[in-house]
């Protein structure tokens, strides 16, 4: 190639790089038009930043929390249980299937939990659907009744995918509901079995009868 033409083709490649700068400059300066005029976005976006990083952390430590007590143990008394709000209930719901080696386990009750409080799966891979009824009066209080079983089963299994589907009070079961719960495989889990339960000596897959088989073999421990 000719001196000539290579200081053309270095010409042209200079004005090509020139024209890309100058593109980018006016794309930049658009994008910081638009910013400027439109700060509520970014002030926007950082929340929702700040939101998902909350929720990460908080996830975070609450696996933590799980892992600590599978490792160190819990237990609760029927008093303390009693004593409880119905949301600190089913925390203390989910503490004891942590404690029993979910590793997953949730509590997701309040407005649109779509009849599950608390969710997570076994060792062996089953995943239960708990739902928490919470009486102060205990066993002076309302009988669980088959209404509230209906709810749970519209929706343990169609919504959540439920293995096992329980329902779990310190109160006491009404035999209607006690029927209905037997035609659907429907787990309870009344006040006797939740002391039997929350003492800690076995985990509740152990206590409840006839439990589906696990999803996958046992962990070799």
């Amino acid at each position: 190639m000719s001196p000539r033409r290579r200081r053309r083709k270095s010409d042209e490649e200079l004005l090509v790089a020139l024209g890309v700068l100058v593109v980018v400059a006016l794309v930049l300066v658009k994008v910081g038009q638009w910013v400027w005029a439109h700060w509520w976005v970014l002030v926007v976006l950082g929340f929702l930043a700040l939101l998902l990083l909350a929720g990460w952390i908080y996830r975070q430590v609450d696996q933590m929390r799980s892992a600590r007590l599978r490792v160190e143990g819990l237990t609760y008394s029927l008093r303390q249980l009693d004593a409880m709000h119905h949301s600190a209930f089913e925390t203390a719901v989910r503490d004891l299937l942590a404690r029993d080696g979910s590793r997953d386990a949730l509590r997701c009750g309040g407005r649109g939990d779509l009849g599950a409080d608390v969710k997570g799966h076994d060792p062996l891979g089953r995943l239960w659907v708990i739902q928490c009824k919470h009486r102060k009066k205990a066993l002076d209080g309302s009988a669980v009744g088959t209404p509230e079983l209906q709810t749970l089963n519209g929706t343990g299994r169609p919504v959540h995918g439920g293995d096992v589907v329980a329902m779990v009070t310190n109160g006491r079961i009404s035999q209607p509901a006690q029927g209905f719960a037997r035609s659907q495989r429907l787990h309870l889990v009344d006040r006797r079995l939740l002391e039997q339960w929350a003492r800690g000596a076995r985990p509740l897959w152990e206590i409840l009868p006839a439990i589906p088989p696990p999803r996958k073999p046992p962990r070799l421990r």
